[in-house]
């Protein structure tokens, strides 16, 4: 039987709020959309689990660019997890490589021995390893639960046959679950393609500022990334009526 899931990451309180109360099974907190996602503040962790019954993973990435950090960086990391784990966070989402491209399977343990119990995903840094399928070894050794993923490509619809190579290696070892440009329009296509069942979303939207002064001389327009409630339900309601119809 297939029960898919859908994690919807909240860049904001807002979106979180909107994905649970839409059908959503998971958060993934991150803060820094433009960077592709940094570790949020104590303070967003501690209201995002106030607010949520749905289990949350907090990113654990002290900055954006790549996925090689330093000793200072390293600790940050590991103190962010443990921050986690006092605020009774679900599990965190995490990944370091060396310099040549591989999992940094050293570092990497330590912040899963760290992070237990919570659960830990391996996330889109896995798309800039130089041999995904010698990764996948790595990252299922290691005890990761799941890896995010877009199957090395920009968004996760490009790399169909990649994303399935990899569900079929991993024998449900590990959750292989599809991100990056996942949305209403592709989701059963990825569903049926690969024979994944768990999925990642922004299903995003830009919200305009409510301000009514704006000072003209920046010449700038504020808006922020939130989750789009009705796309999220779509969403769901998809996954929910392709479920039953595997099911039968």
């Amino acid at each position: 039987m297939k029960n898919f899931k859908l994690e919807i990451i909240g860049f904001n309180i807002e979106s979180c709020i909107s994905a649970q109360e839409a059908g959503a099974s998971r958060i993934e907190l991150c803060a820094n959309p433009e960077e592709g996602g940094t570790t949020p503040s104590y303070a967003f962790i501690k209201a995002s689990r106030e607010k949520l019954d749905i289990d949350l993973f907090v990113m654990i990435r002290p900055r954006g660019g790549d996925f090689l950090f330093s000793d200072d960086e390293f600790e940050i990391m590991k103190n962010d997890i443990s921050v986690c784990k006092q605020l009774g966070c679900d599990g965190i989402v995490t990944g370091i490589l060396t310099k040549d491209g591989k999992v940094d399977k050293k570092r990497c343990k330590e912040l899963i021995d760290l992070a237990y119990p919570l659960e830990a995903t391996f996330h889109r840094a896995f798309d800039r390893v130089t041999n995904p399928l010698e990764a996948l070894e790595d990252v299922i050794d290691l005890g990761f639960e799941r890896i995010l993923t877009s199957g090395l490509k920009p968004k996760a619809i490009e790399a169909i046959h990649l994303l399935s190579q990899l569900v079929q290696q991993s024998d449900e070892r590990i959750i292989i679950m599809p991100g990056s440009g996942v949305n209403s329009e592709n989701i059963i296509q990825i569903a049926e393609s690969t024979g994944a069942k768990e999925f990642h979303s922004s299903a995003s939207i830009s919200i305009a500022s409510k301000m009514e002064f704006a000072n003209r001389g920046l010449n700038e327009t504020l808006k922020y990334v939130a989750a789009n409630k009705n796309e999220v339900k779509k969403i769901v309601e998809l996954l929910n009526d392709h479920s039953k119809q595997t099911n039968n």
